[in-house]
């Protein structure tokens, strides 16, 4: 190991050592879990207390599932490449040459708005740009799991962030008080989508990854992300949402389940629409669209999909991402020696 390799390696080590600390010990917690059990999750394997309590963990079951920090840990498995797809913009530069993506209007750089002709532009004439507009979503480029995320609508002279009436001053101080983020097209999803929830986007969750074994690329598991009115504008599993695991062969949705709790959800609990009669159309040809997709990237080993499928039932991939949370493929079992943990153990990720 050179001394460059030397200072990459420590460096990542050092972030990860604040990652634990931050992420995992001062974690906020959603079940209430008692400081001893809390405790006894962070220091044996780096589970979150949520997680000790939705796995319904002990010291023996522990064993099957994969923790918080063996996520952290996974992150590094594409790099040098990694970084692509953990910028949202340079993620959407670079796939928005094979598969439809949601155009991109504006960006705020370092508290410079400016859009992609190389116009420069103050927060009021962001404001006028949304008018044009009508409907359109901000987002941090660097953040994930839904943070920071609004959905911003014109509509008979007024202006509305996630159904509720703004003025255009505050959506002006919006603007400047946020220096990392950008304007993104709306895009109108499938009925079937509507069907589950019709305020949010609800995205599918798809991951493939190259086979340790066959080095091959697969699809190697899916989930409906579908939000609720506690979520709104997002789908995000994180924010609150539900997900129900997609049957790879069949594309037919199962149960709803939620991060936050244990329930197990047979309908959804605004639209009362039941899980187990929705299929996602035309799934054989989505996962194989989706899969060659992955095989234009080789040099990413895993990526974790989020896509909308539009109405006239062609695809639009919202974002990519480089790993994914283990908490909503870990809602059906534990995957510490299930394929995942294979995966993650072939890139040195858990011994």
């Amino acid at each position: 190991m050179d001394f460059f390799e030397l200072v990459r390696y420590l460096s990542k080590k050092a972030k990860l050592f604040v990652l634990y600390w931050r992420r995992i010990i001062f974690a906020k917690d959603h079940f209430k879990v008692p400081l001893l059990t809390k405790l006894k999750a962070n220091i044996f394997g780096g589970y979150l207390g949520d997680q000790w309590m939705l796995y319904d963990l002990d010291m023996k079951k522990r064993k099957e599932y994969l923790s918080e920090f063996d996520w952290y840990r996974s992150r590094y498995i594409n790099e040098p490449f990694d970084y692509m797809l953990n910028n949202k913009i340079i993620a959407t530069e670079v796939l928005g040459r094979y598969v439809r993506m949601p155009e991109i209007f504006l960006i705020n750089s370092k508290g410079v708005i400016s859009d992609f002709s190389g116009a420069v532009l103050e927060a009021d004439e962001a404001v006028a740009r949304v008018r044009e507009i009508k409907d359109v979503f901000i987002k941090p480029y660097g953040k994930g799991k839904g943070n920071g995320v609004h959905h911003i609508t014109y509509s008979d002279g007024a202006f509305y962030k996630d159904d509720t009436p703004i003025t255009a001053q505050d959506l002006a101080a919006l603007f400047e008080r946020h220096k990392d983020w950008y304007l993104s097209e709306t895009v109108k999803q499938h009925p079937y989508a509507d069907l589950l929830y019709d305020k949010t986007v609800n995205t599918i969750r798809i991951i493939t990854l190259r086979d340790p074994k066959t080095k091959r690329f697969k699809v190697f598991f899916a989930v409906q992300r579908i939000g609720t009115s506690q979520t709104i504008p997002v789908d995000n599993g994180s924010q609150g949402g539900l997900v129900c695991n997609i049957d790879l062969e069949t594309g037919r949705l199962s149960h709803g389940r939620r991060l936050h709790d244990r329930e197990v959800y047979e309908v959804h609990p605004d639209s009362g629409t039941r899980f187990a009669d929705v299929v996602i159309p035309d799934w054989a040809a989505f996962k194989e669209e989706i899969l060659a997709l992955a095989q234009r990237f080789p040099y990413l080993h895993f990526i974790a999909w989020d896509v909308i499928k539009m109405p006239d039932g062609k695809n639009c991939v919202i974002e990519a991402n480089t790993s994914s949370g283990v908490n909503i493929v870990q809602l059906w079992g534990g995957q510490r020696h299930g394929e995942l943990g294979d995966f993650y153990r072939a890139h040195g990720v858990i011994k």
